[in-house]
């Protein structure tokens, strides 16, 4: 019998996901890897900020898939995301899930500056916009209230804890970005986190999704929370091992990191417990269902701009959901990542999902590569 031999180029030296992706496609004997500027490829492991969209699906007879979606970075870069919450009809809820945040250009880039009143309009109908005026307006308003007043300022490209400060001073967290000299999103800060035992520590939530090339949107079953080694301290805004979870901060600034999870990390199966024993209630039943739904709704608020259903190519994309959990257990989306790692004990099995899931699905193996029935997809389609 003949077996169909599928090819593909891998692009991205720097992904470990994909070079593990890489080594399974190898070894089904069905895959043969090209040189990476060979442009007869069945499927393209590229990387993410240099893809070559509009020379795919042109090859003659070729199937191609790539494992990006053009313009998923509408929800993969802080900003804008922070821009397509506020102008899409179909979000309005999310302000119930999305902490309150606004956009900022340093003024050395003379972005127009939306007025205090009526913003969203100005953000409708321009590409740009600084949002400082609509901001200080509610932080005046909070401030009057009583009503919490840690803001916090990321760059709205940063990622391992660059370009960040917690501050309750507007004028400080303003100065700071125009000092950066690149776009940022100021945010409110949870200043009441759900915390773990022991220890009185701040964690958050990656969930790894996968959509594949039907946009069908699976979440991997497991997920990890990335745990401070140091007791949450509002009162102390400077300590940066207190107020963020980054591994590199942890790893690089606290003397206890590792103390109470190996790596900073505790699995799903750990928290689960941990809920119930602490909290009397279930993963299951009170955050994961939560952050499903938070999933779906941005996935689907930008499908008509970045499906892939109806062009010469197809598209799969691997992305890292982040979440917080605040003291009454309501889940808030922080951030999604369009490049994710992956915690290193996950690697084998989340790897082996996306060439079950996003890969197989439109190249087929011969039945002799195929995976037996019993092992169940590692995700769940949502």
């Amino acid at each position: 019998m003949n077996v169909i031999m599928y090819t593909f180029v891998a692009r991205d030296e720097n992904s470990s996901v994909y070079a593990e992706v890489s080594k399974r496609l190898v070894s089904t004997g069905q895959w043969k890897r090209l040189k990476r500027d060979n442009p007869r490829f069945n499927l393209m492991l590229g990387e993410r900020n240099r893809l070559p969209f509009g020379r795919l699906g042109h090859e003659p007879g070729l199937m191609q898939l790539v494992n990006y979606y053009r313009g998923a970075d509408k929800l993969c870069r802080k900003a804008s995301l922070v821009k397509l919450v506020k102008t899409t009809p179909e979000l309005a809820e999310a302000c119930s899930w999305l902490p309150e945040s606004y956009v900022i250009y340093p003024t050395n880039l003379k972005t127009p500056v939306a007025p205090a009143t009526n913003g969203i309009n100005h953000m409708i109908h321009s590409p740009k916009t600084d949002e400082r005026e609509v901001f200080l307006a509610s932080y005046s308003r909070r401030k009057e209230a009583g009503d919490g007043t840690v803001w916090i300022a990321k760059s709205s490209a940063g990622a391992k804890g660059a370009g960040i400060l917690i501050s309750s001073d507007a004028s400080e967290l303003l100065e700071f970005i125009d000092n950066q000299g690149q776009v940022h999103v100021i945010q409110k800060y949870l200043e009441r986190p759900l915390l773990l035992e022991p220890g009185h520590r701040k964690f958050d939530i990656r969930s790894w999704v996968l959509v594949d090339h039907q946009y069908s949107i699976y979440l991997y079953k497991e997920g990890v929370l990335r745990t401070s080694s140091e007791p949450y301290d509002s009162s102390d805004l400077q300590d940066k091992t207190s107020h963020l979870t980054n591994h590199c901060i942890q790893k690089e600034h606290s003397k206890n990191y590792g103390k109470y999870e190996e790596g900073n990390e505790m699995f799903f199966d750990e928290f689960s417990q941990y809920l119930l024993n602490s909290h009397n209630t279930a993963l299951d039943s009170s955050i994961l269902p939560q952050i499903k739904q938070i999933i779906r709704s941005c996935f689907l608020c930008i499908e008509p701009t970045i499906s892939t259903k109806h062009l010469s190519y197809q598209s799969f994309q691997l992305f890292g959901f982040d979440f917080m959990v605040d003291e009454d257990l309501k889940v808030w989306l922080i951030e999604i990542n369009g490049a994710p790692a992956c915690a290193q004990k996950l690697y084998p099995e989340l790897c082996q999902g996306i060439v079950d899931v996003a890969i197989s699905s439109v190249f087929p193996l011969s039945d002799s590569s195929q995976k037996t029935p019993s092992q169940q997809s590692p995700f769940i389609k949502l």
